[in-house]
């Protein structure tokens, strides 16, 4: 039954006792800085159950206390929830108390509230205003500052200081507060009557929120001097100056001195007196300081009088106290009564005259101006300026200040502008002004200088240079151009005469007076001879200055020449698409009248075959002409020769115009692309032996192979019984073949498959003098001989190589093109015409073959 009880027992729970300064157990002394955030876990409760059952924990607080912490049941984390403040609350009781929940054990335990720098120290007896007596000794103490910080440590401990202290006549004890006048320093009502002091009062400094901190505080303290008879009456407005003229009178008041006394507080009254230096002339009035003559000015012994006077403080007693002395600096001055006066030869006078030349030499004096200038007044009276007043700033006058009397001089300043052509005469104020006087009194005088003319000036001409035009062939003596020129000079200096020369004024003249350039009686302008000249025109006055100008003159082209051709009778031999060139020449100087447009007037036998351009005269077939058979079918002509009426027009007014007569024998080409044998006949189109041997040595190699080639392809179509006409087919290379011979009678293999048809006779009878195409060259004559018998078609040469820089040549042959339907191209005439040609000769041609073939 015993053991039995014994497991039936409780044991109450019970908290560690981990000490002051454990951060766990039963809170027991623990201490808190008043600085701790909110929130911030602080403490975790700690203890345990004897049976080992699971504790829970709680806190409370005394009924009406402020609850500053919060537990967690089960960890025992102690939690602030409210802000901490030592100065209000230095100590917190807490009930805290742990249970196994059968037992629960409840323990009071007091936490500390730690202090931190978290307060400003306090004036007690601040701001505030006291009043020291300006006297008060140097070093004495005038006032005692207190203030209170409440924080405990370094953070409660407070020390003061003055604001500025080194610019302040206060001092302060760190340490107690004391407020005193510094050491050497007074205090004084008449400099400032009111001090204002500012303390700062500064902590010891300390810890918050795991900083140092120190805090401080100010106030101001109000000083206000109070007055003492301390300072002597002072003048007011000096230094003092007054004057005695000569028509002062005794009893005149000279002048008023004015003191008071320093102590402006509480002033005493202030009395005058002399201490020396009136010599019984002056008299001053105790009361109110006015200075008064006692003597007439014509007895005063001296010219200034420096006078001692005192201002003495008088005491409510009567007695004279603390005083102040001053100068008063009295002249006897002359009275300004006399102007300044301009004197000549014989007196006053306030006109002068002057004759002279213009452009005197600049500092020259004008010796005929006698002038003096007097002011019969004394000292500052007599003191003026002298100015000279008038146009531009060409005088100058010395002296510019006098003192009494002077000698007046005027001097040249600026020689260019004194210009008789701007200014016969000059007109100047001469002004005399008192400098230093109330009056200002002045005086003037008129300075008129009359110029004379010289001849300071050379001609000139209205422009730098002139530009005339003149017709061509106008008669001799001819007016050009009128030039002018003025010179401003006055009498014969203003005279002009003109006079031209230089190259080109031989065939003009000029009239010296009027300046009218004409052309020479015998003079004729050509324009086509010579159309510009240029010469100088001179313009020279009586004493020989001149000046220059340069004249310009375009002789005007007129329409005088008709165009001309070398020969009324030209023959030219045209070759198949190359053209020929006419030419004209006009021998008018400009254009439009040298501008020549060529035209065919008649072309026989027909009238339609040629063109002609209307800039260049080069004439040209019209461009659906591609071979002589073309033109055998538009003339019954056997010759291939055209005359034509060419006519040359020139565009003047009115136009003029030239006519030639035009031989053209025409010829056919076969093309050559480029290639040296190209460029050899390019440059050789003007050597025609050089062509001529070429050209043999060509036909001769060209026979040889057409009679092989000929021979090799008779018997090949004799022996298949074949008929080949004398032309070949060829259709346009394909691919990289070189050749490719045809059969003309076969179908085309496409509808729009086209053929070039080139002759493969060698015109044997052909002499050829001039091979380029190019040339006008008429003397090629041509004999056409019935055809040879059909042989085989000759192997073209092989192709030179491409040179785009090249131009394409060609040589003398017959070429034609067949095609299925011609296409009709409006703006060629005739078009019909052609196609048949073309047909017809295709149609001969194959005739003639057939024939040859048979015999």
């Amino acid at each position: 039954l015993g053991l039995c009880h014994w497991r039936q027992a409780d044991f109450a729970p019970f908290f560690y006792d981990n000490g002051p300064y454990s951060h766990n157990g039963n809170l027991a002394l623990f201490s808190l800085s008043e600085d701790t955030p909110v929130g911030t876990q602080i403490y975790s409760l700690n203890g345990t159950d004897p049976e080992g059952q699971e504790v829970r924990y709680g806190l409370s607080f005394h009924p009406g206390s402020q609850e500053y912490f919060t537990v967690d049941p089960k960890s025992g984390n102690i939690t602030l929830v409210e802000k901490l403040d030592r100065e209000k609350q230095d100590s917190i009781d807490v009930l805290v108390s742990i249970t196994d929940g059968q037992s629960e054990v409840v323990e009071r335990v007091t936490i500390f509230v730690m202090d931190a720098n978290d307060e400003k120290p306090e004036f007690q007896n601040m701001p505030a205003i006291i009043d020291v007596l300006e006297t008060t000794e140097s070093g004495s103490s005038i006032y005692k500052v207190e203030a209170v910080d409440r924080d405990t440590g370094s953070g409660g401990s407070v020390t003061y200081h003055i604001q500025n202290g080194q610019s302040t006549l206060f001092a302060i004890d760190r340490h107690s507060g004391v407020l005193r006048i510094k050491s050497g320093e007074m205090l004084d009502y008449e400099k400032t009557k009111t001090h204002f002091v500012t303390v700062i009062a500064k902590d010891g400094g300390g810890n918050f929120n795991g900083k140092e901190q120190f805090l401080s505080s100010s106030a101001t303290l109000t000083v206000n001097v109070i007055d003492a008879q301390d300072t002597p009456p002072s003048f007011i407005g000096t230094p003092y100056f007054g004057y005695v003229y000569e028509i002062s009178v005794p009893g005149s008041e000279i002048f008023t001195v004015v003191a008071k006394d320093g102590d402006v507080g509480n002033p005493n009254p202030v009395c005058y007196s002399f201490d020396d230096g009136d010599d019984g002339v002056f008299t001053i009035n105790k009361t109110s300081g006015s200075i008064t003559l006692l003597a007439l000015p014509i007895y005063l012994k001296r010219e200034i009088f420096n006078i001692k006077v005192r201002a003495s403080e008088v005491s409510p007693e009567g007695t004279l106290m603390d005083y102040g002395v001053t100068t008063v600096v009295i002249r006897v001055v002359d009275l300004n009564n006399n102007p300044p006066t301009f004197y000549g030869e014989h007196g006053p006078q306030n006109i002068f005259e002057l004759t002279m030349y213009e452009h005197p030499p600049e500092g020259e004096i004008l010796r005929g101006l006698k002038i003096t200038v007097n002011d019969s007044d004394q000292g500052a009276n007599a003191k003026f300026n002298l100015r000279l007043i008038g146009p531009g700033r060409m005088l100058r006058v010395v002296p510019q200040t006098v003192l009494n009397e002077a000698q007046v001089t005027i001097l040249v300043e600026d020689s260019a502008a004194m210009d008789y052509e701007k200014h016969h005469f000059l007109t100047y104020k001469l002004l005399a002004v008192e400098i230093d006087t109330p009056e200002r009194f002045s005086a003037t005088a008129d300075i008129v200088i009359h110029l004379l003319d010289t001849n300071d000036n050379a001609p000139k001409f209205s422009a730098d240079y002139y530009i005339a035009r003149i017709p061509e062939n106008s008669p001799g003596g001819s007016n050009v151009v009128s030039v002018t020129a003025t010179d401003p000079d006055s009498g014969p200096w203003g005279d002009v005469k003109f006079s031209i020369y230089g190259s080109g004024a031989d065939l003009f003249l000029i009239q010296p007076a009027s300046g009218i350039i004409y052309t020479q009686p015998w003079a004729s302008l050509d324009a086509e001879v010579r159309s510009k000249y240029n010469f100088y025109v001179k313009a020279e006055d009586a004493e020989g200055k001149y000046s220059l100008a340069e004249v310009f003159v375009t002789v005007l082209d007129l329409n005088d020449h008709p165009p001309a051709f070398n020969d009324n009778f030209l023959e030219k031999t045209m070759v198949i698409g190359a053209p020929v060139k006419i030419e004209a020449v006009d021998d008018d100087a400009e254009v439009p009248n040298n501008v020549i447009e060529y035209a065919i007037m008649k072309a026989e036998p027909d009238n339609n075959i040629f063109d002609i351009n209307a800039d260049t005269g080069e004439i040209m077939l019209k461009s659906y002409i591609k071979s002589m058979a073309i033109i055998q079918n538009i003339t019954s002509q056997r010759d291939f020769t055209w005359s034509l009426v060419v006519q040359a027009r020139d565009r003047g007014q009115p136009s003029f115009s030239t006519t030639a007569v035009v031989k053209i024998d025409i010829t056919e080409a076969t093309q050559l692309n480029g290639g040296p044998l190209g460029s050899f006949l390019m440059q050789s189109r003007n050597k025609p032996l050089h062509i001529l041997g070429l050209l043999a040595g060509v036909i001769s190699l060209m026979v040889i192979v057409t009679v092989i080639i000929s021979t090799a392809t008779f018997m090949r179509n004799k022996k298949s019984n074949r008929i080949l006409p004398n032309r070949r087919v060829r259709r346009r290379p394909r691919k990289q073949h070189t050749w490719n011979f045809k059969n003309p009678f076969k179908s085309p293999e496409a509808p729009g498959e086209k053929f070039r048809v080139e002759e493969e006779e060698q015109e044997s009878g052909v002499i050829v003098e001039n091979a380029n195409c190019n040339n006008n060259v008429s003397n090629v004559v041509r004999h056409w001989p019935p055809p040879p018998p059909p042989c085989a078609p000759s192997l073209p040469p092989p192709a030179p190589p491409y040179i785009p820089t090249e131009r394409q040549w060609a040589v003398p042959t017959i070429s034609a093109r067949v095609a299925g339907k011609p296409k009709k191209k409006p703006e060629i005439s005739r078009q019909d015409n052609v196609n048949q040609a073309l047909v017809s000769e295709l149609k001969m041609r194959l005739e003639q073959k057939r024939i040859l073939t048979r015999q």
